[in-house]
């Protein structure tokens, strides 16, 4: 597996361990009231909002919390601050491309934490479509991977299944398919027995930069972690390519 897709790993057993915040319920409930509010309140008729519910349980989000997301994106409850969706692009260390996808009730506010993160981390904001043609949006589900199988074999079932690659761990693979088949495939996975621990829509970098430096690899992950804990920061896209033995160290001097 190559160092980014190790870093995806590492962001959503730190996901789990920032569940314990109240940011992370914060964050989740927006992403299910944007979703709500864009498809309406009907997960079995909104994928998005599908998916944004099952990241809010992941984090065991109370029942009534994700019920109140919803109203409030279909209208139906309290009115509270109007949200907007917003993405921001830019570079940091070693000329890494770095998307972020936020959702927030201030763009001014935003922009600004924003902003002061990449100056003092060492990289630069840029401007709408300065970095977005260095990434392609996909479907990527992750799948524990069940004794008895190998990483052949477990290729050959997602090709079935409609995915276009797999990159395999010791015990979890990363699949990938087209965004708008990710439903499908996670349907197809679960009939073969092998039911994704998560799914979600992201963004796939056309390109990596690789880091071979200890350094600018610290001052890359730090950049990217502030970015991930600004509060109205959903998600956050780097082209980098770090080893796993350099990610593994930082992520336990970081302790994530």
């Amino acid at each position: 597996m190559s160092g980014h897709s190790k870093w995806s790993q590492i962001k959503r057993q730190k996901g789990v361990a920032d569940s314990r915040r109240g940011t992370a319920f914060t964050k989740a409930a927006n992403a299910i009231t944007i979703a709500a509010r864009s498809g309406g309140g009907n997960p079995d008729n909104n994928f998005k909002l599908r998916l944004a519910i099952e990241a809010a349980r992941r984090l065991n989000m109370p029942k009534e919390n994700i019920e109140r997301a919803i109203a409030r994106g279909t209208g139906k409850g309290k009115e509270g601050v109007a949200l907007e969706e917003v993405t921001y692009e830019g570079f940091g260390p070693a000329g890494v491309a770095i998307m972020i996808e936020a959702v927030t009730d201030n763009k001014q506010r935003t922009a600004q934490e924003v902003r002061s993160c990449f100056e003092r981390g060492g990289g630069t904001l840029s401007g709408p479509s300065s970095v977005s043609h260095l990434f392609t949006p996909i479907g990527e589900l992750v799948v524990k991977i069940k004794e008895g199988i190998d990483p052949d074999q477990l290729l050959l079932l997602a090709a079935d299944a409609g995915a276009d690659d797999v990159e395999t761990d010791q015990n979890e693979a990363i699949v990938y398919c087209q965004a708008g088949d990710l439903d499908k495939v996670k349907n197809e996975l679960a009939s073969k027995g092998l039911e994704p621990i998560e799914s979600r829509l992201s963004r796939k970098p056309t390109s990596l930069v690789r880091i071979e430096d200890s350094a600018k690899a610290a001052a890359v992950l730090s950049l990217i972690n502030k970015l991930d804990d600004l509060p109205d920061v959903q998600k956050v896209y780097a082209n980098f390519d770090i080893s796993e033995e350099v990610l593994e160290r930082q992520a336990e001097i970081a302790k994530f």
